[in-house]
């Protein structure tokens, strides 16, 4: 797991580094899928139930699973990336969201509010607590500075497969849920809209985006439980703006 982790974050600094005016989607997703492969891993992604590409690139009011392609990027611009990567029979999978050159103030604190919001939920990610309490913090955090926490996708328990067992919603009360236990893999990863919490599944069966055409950020991280401090597999330096 810390080997898929690795490269997985290390994949997503790579698409980040690419986010610029004039670069399209799809030369993102080929580079990742260059490095991963030089790194004798798998990009998890690729055609995971019929996906067509190595890693999800979304713009603007697209808050997950944009498809790469001859999109170019604009100044201006926030595009979230999300990328796995499968190695010795275990899965890594992190997200995050860049800037595209120089964007507006509102851009950049959805941006930040979402990354941060991982890391609220993060101090509950420790042996003892239960699932909720995690939810709880990163619903917390979002509310209290005026955006909003997309209900119907959710992060989960990450391993052998991409996607186990525990789901773990953005928002909900806490004291719900399995505890933590030394030793669990799980994917935290918030999804948050400027605007409202409303959302548009689009006809590529993939992509989805904001009701009200308002920015979205994604941000994600695998992490494992320990006795003591969580340690984060999927290493989030070069991801924080």
């Amino acid at each position: 797991m810390r080997r898929a982790g690795k490269i997985t974050a290390a994949a997503r600094a790579l698409a980040g580094e690419m986010v610029k005016p004039g670069v399209t989607t799809r030369q993102i997703d080929q580079a990742v899928f260059h490095f991963i492969r030089s790194q004798d891993a798998t990009p998890s992604f690729l055609h995971y139930n019929g996906y067509p590409a190595s890693v999800c690139v979304s713009v603007n009011d697209e808050i997950i699973h944009g498809i790469p392609g001859k999109r170019v990027l604009q100044e201006g611009d926030i595009v979230s990336v999300d990328v796995g990567a499968y190695i010795g029979g275990f899965h890594g999978d992190c997200a995050a969201t860049y800037p595209c050159g120089k964007v507006s103030e509102e851009a950049l604190r959805l941006i930040r509010v979402t990354q941060q919001s991982f890391f609220e939920g993060l101090k509950f990610a420790r042996e003892g607590y239960r699932l909720s309490d995690i939810s709880a913090a990163v619903q917390a955090y979002v509310e209290k500075n005026g955006l909003s926490v997309v209900r119907e996708y959710v992060g989960h328990g990450i391993g052998h497969n991409m996607h186990e067992p525990p789901e773990i919603p953005n928002y909900g009360n806490p004291g719900h849920g399995p505890r933590l236990l030394r030793g669990m893999t799980i994917a935290v990863e918030p999804m948050v809209n400027a605007g409202t919490v409303s959302i548009i599944q689009m006809a590529d069966g993939w992509t989805v985006k904001t009701a009200d055409g308002k920015n979205a950020a994604h941000y994600e991280n695998t992490i494992l439980i320990t006795p003591g401090d969580p340690e984060l597999l999927t290493d989030p330096a070069g991801s924080l703006v």
